[in-house]
């Protein structure tokens, strides 16, 4: 006879190890996030004593080997922590953590020479150290190859001059992956390299924080080098190779952008759905609404065809494939699908969801960014036009 025993695991995707950190997560987040979030908010930064716990937690090391203090798991596990940190609401916690996880330590353990990773991996994944990517630039975001922020050769020293901005723990971040232009008469995709530049390098400096729209729990900032000398050895990789490392390392910080956001929709859904229950209109709740079911009805269908492709995706990457088409649908889709629930659950939530004691009203700011950062929905279209035209 077939084992009538329901699965403990709900997706072809997951393991009971996933779920396990799902549930070790969604802990913390109910615990230590959640209570202190507002007053992150206020004084625009995620603490550092938070991401210590996370680190002590082995949160900050899911994907990374067990030498350094990592859990060794596969792709999917950084969706699982995507996921979860998106649904806290406070989604500049959330990027705080997936840029140090999945969007800046990755250069140097992918790129990074063993003694470099011995140094710093243990200490990134302990939450000791945070790390920042520098890539964009005043006049270059998305275009990898416009950057003009450049790396002369001097010795046994590399000289950088340039400014950054945008850059997530720009503030308190202790390492900074910094793309540079070592060639820069060379071609574009042959001139960029990686230099790893730590807080208090002489000729460094943080010129200011920004004040963002959203995610104000995440600091961001705007970043100035003038003939800052970096030892040679600090170079990430291969010279001349950096161009390569950031498009992969894109693939991944996409892929987490999007399962964020499907976090995101799944809360505030999760919100609008409490609210309209007890929410009374004419005598009845919101809830009684036939238009208001059916659009929350669809809007949930979408999250679900959303969080199935980021999770293929997910998948597709942990197997080995080429998923640059496949994930740039999940960041474009789900960029926009967030963007399109928050503002109906707004709309549901009426006047108090335009008060910014209503946590849907920060997370429809939080939102507005999904489209833009890790790639704008405009280029991800591209991509993926270019790759089903063959």
């Amino acid at each position: 006879m077939l084992d009538q025993a329901k699965p403990t695991v709900r997706s072809i995707y997951f393991s009971e190890e996933h779920e396990m950190l799902r549930a070790q997560l969604r802990r913390f987040v109910e615990e230590e996030i959640k209570p202190h979030g507002a007053a992150w908010e206020e004084q625009g930064f995620t603490p550092r004593e938070t991401l210590r716990k996370m680190g002590e937690l082995g949160f900050l090391g899911i994907r990374y080997p067990a030498e350094y203090g990592g859990s060794e798991m596969n792709t999917l596990g950084s969706v699982v922590l995507a996921e979860e940190l998106g649904r806290s609401t406070f989604s500049g916690v959330a990027i705080t953590v997936l840029v140090h996880t999945d969007m800046a330590s990755v250069h140097i353990f992918n790129a990074g020479s063993k003694a470099q990773k011995d140094r710093l991996m243990p200490d990134i994944i302990a939450g000791k150290k945070i790390v920042a990517v520098a890539v964009t630039e005043p006049g270059a975001g998305s275009d990898v190859k416009g950057i003009r922020t450049t790396a002369r050769r001097d010795g046994d020293h590399y000289v950088l001059n340039g400014t950054k901005t945008f850059i997530t723990n720009g503030v308190h971040g202790d390492l900074y992956c910094v793309a540079v232009k070592t060639d820069p008469g060379g071609r574009p995709s042959q001139s960029v390299s990686i230099i790893l530049v730590e807080k208090g390098t002489p000729g460094f400096r943080v010129s200011r924080a920004l004040d963002k729209h959203g995610w104000r729990s995440s600091d961001t900032a705007e970043l100035v080098f003038e003939d800052c000398r970096v030892p040679a050895e600090n170079i990430l990789g291969e010279e001349g190779r950096g161009f390569y490392s950031i498009m992969k390392t894109f693939q991944n910080e996409r892929t987490m952008i999007a399962a964020m956001a499907t976090g995101e929709a799944e809360a505030a859904l999760e919100i609008t759905l409490d609210w309209v229950r007890d929410r009374q209109a004419f005598g009845a709740p919101l809830w009684d609404k036939q238009a208001i079911r059916s659009r929350l009805a669809m809007l949930a269908s979408k999250v679900e065809a959303g969080r199935q492709l980021v999770y293929h995706s997910a998948w597709l990457d942990a197997q080995g494939f080429d998923a640059v088409k496949e994930v740039s649908m999940a960041k474009a889709y789900c960029g926009e699908l967030v963007n399109e629930v928050m503002y109906a659950c707004v709309q549901f939530h009426g006047g108090m969801g335009f008060m910014r004691e209503s946590a849907i009203e920060r997370m429809s700011r939080d939102a507005r960014v999904q489209s833009i950062g890790g790639g704008a929905t405009e280029v991800m279209l591209e991509e993926v036009a270019k790759r089903i035209a063959r």
